[in-house]
């Protein structure tokens, strides 16, 4: 009977997957970001991997280009992957049975204690193992979804860090040609100054006008190296990688904006948040039901006694040594203290899921507010404000040309001009943050919202027997 029950439960054991556990993984972001994640766990995979991302930086540098550099090197992630593997082990190890144990030991007094102590302990964990093994499996598939949003986390995070890159440094290289444009200027003014044609007043402002140029060019050209390292960062380069080129502007505003009604129904179902608190839920109903099972059993162990007593034949002092058990019946506490906490852990667990729910919810029709918002101001600025203001611009050097305004009003149209041209660099930078913030509210992208199930799960889980 033993026998046939021990072959049973080791038919139902799981093993190890071919990939890892990263077939969730490699599917989705195959599907929905047209890339490729890898587990590099081996010295021909990392040579792949370096091979594609070489291949990827001979080449100017664009937004899909960097993600899937980020996907295949960036070592955070491969930290996550190792974590998935680490996870597929303790699923496979919780799926086993205990182990036979055969134990001889010499013990003064009655060995029935040790026996009795021993078969109980081996029957309770079979009796528990598949309940076990399904919370183990429930795990493993929490990890492969946690993977998951740590990868869409970095594509998404270097998605953001490449629009921000790019926009710096297309701004900067705009205030180049504004400031050296203002810096001939200036030197005009001063000559023309120093033969009397311009006045005091003129020549400051055009001096004031490059002077302001000049220190917005230089902060320009600082934020413009900050946001290329924290794309660096993001893709996780260093060496001889770090000369890689990127596009001089960003990708021109597609020519309608996406259409997404049922956004709402899309983001509960795809987000990767709500997946991991489906499993978690699942696993704290398993713990639940464990916890039911073992409600009557609250302290089983064993320890070393001693007793001292006076030998009747001959009168000495006389110490028996062995194994003690203790088993508390529950007299007074028939399970319903563990009953009730299990309860109170799984509706906060459910509670916790549905909070999140409502707000990834919000925060996709949030997402698609702003995403259509940030589409028409840079769309407005592109076929309204900035040909506006290159009319404006050359009527006024025309009239600047022939005499008929001063060089106060060419100034201040020039300051106008670079402060509508700024706007519309960082409103096209904002539509395609904004393109990405939509993409995370729909998938996903990030481990927010688990912490408190997490905790939850592992403290009703914590109470099933261990073999």
């Amino acid at each position: 009977m033993m026998a046939s029950t021990a072959l049973l439960l080791l038919s139902g054991c799981a093993s190890f997957s071919p990939d890892g556990g990263m077939s969730v993984v490699t599917a989705t972001v195959s599907q929905d970001l047209g890339k490729n994640a890898a587990a590099l766990r081996t010295s021909n995979e990392a040579a792949a991997a370096r091979s594609t991302t070489a291949r990827l930086l001979s080449k100017p540098l664009s937004a899909d280009a960097a993600v899937q550099i980020a996907l295949l090197n960036n070592r955070g992630l491969q930290a996550a992957y190792n974590e998935l593997a680490i996870a597929e082990a303790q699923a496979v190890e919780g799926s086993l049975p205990p182990n036979p144990a055969i134990s001889l030991s010499r013990i003064a007094g009655s060995v029935e204690v040790e026996v009795e102590r021993k078969i109980v302990a081996n029957v309770l964990a079979l009796a528990t193992l598949p309940v076990r093994s399904e919370i183990a499996a429930a795990r493993f598939r929490q990890a492969q979804i946690v993977a998951l949003s740590e990868t869409l986390r970095v594509a998404a995070d270097t998605r953001r860090a490449y629009y921000r890159a790019v926009s710096a440094r297309e701004l900067a290289g705009f205030l180049a040609q504004a400031q050296s444009g203002a810096e001939t200027a200036a030197k005009f003014a001063t000559r023309l100054g120093e033969t009397g044609g311009m006045n005091k007043l003129d020549q400051a402002r055009e001096q004031v006008f490059y002077a302001d140029l000049t220190a917005q060019l230089a902060t320009a050209r600082q934020r413009a190296a900050s946001e290329r390292e924290a794309l660096i960062r993001a893709m996780g380069l260093w060496g001889d990688d770090l000369a890689f080129r990127m596009g001089i502007a960003l990708p021109p505003l597609p020519s309608r904006p996406q259409s997404l009604p049922g956004i709402e129904t899309e983001a509960v179902r795809r987000h990767v948040d709500l997946q991991i608190g489906r499993i978690e839920l699942d696993a704290l109903a398993k713990s639940y039901g464990l916890t039911q099972a073992t409600r009557f059993i609250n302290v089983l162990d064993a320890g070393l006694t001693g007793k001292t007593f006076r030998d009747k034949a001959t009168g000495e002092k006389a110490r028996e040594r062995g194994f003690d058990v203790e088993l508390q019946v529950p007299i007074f506490d028939f399970g319903e203290v563990r009953v009730r906490e299990a309860e109170a852990t799984y509706m906060h667990a459910v509670n916790r899921l549905t909070e999140r729910a409502v707000n990834v919810r919000s925060e996709a029709r949030d997402a698609y507010r702003s995403y259509r918002s940030s589409y028409d101001i840079a769309n407005h600025y592109q076929r309204e404000v900035l040909p506006l203001r290159k009319i404006i611009s050359d009527e006024t050097l025309l009239r600047y040309n022939g005499m008929l305004i001063d060089v106060f009003s060419l100034l201040a149209e020039a300051r106008q001009r670079i402060a509508a041209t700024t706007a519309a660099i960082e409103a096209r930078r904002d539509f395609w943050l904004a393109t990405t913030n939509l993409n995370t509210a729909v998938m996903g992208g990030g481990v927010l919202g688990r912490g408190e199930a997490a905790r939850a799960m592992s403290g009703a889980s914590a109470e099933a027997p261990q073999h």
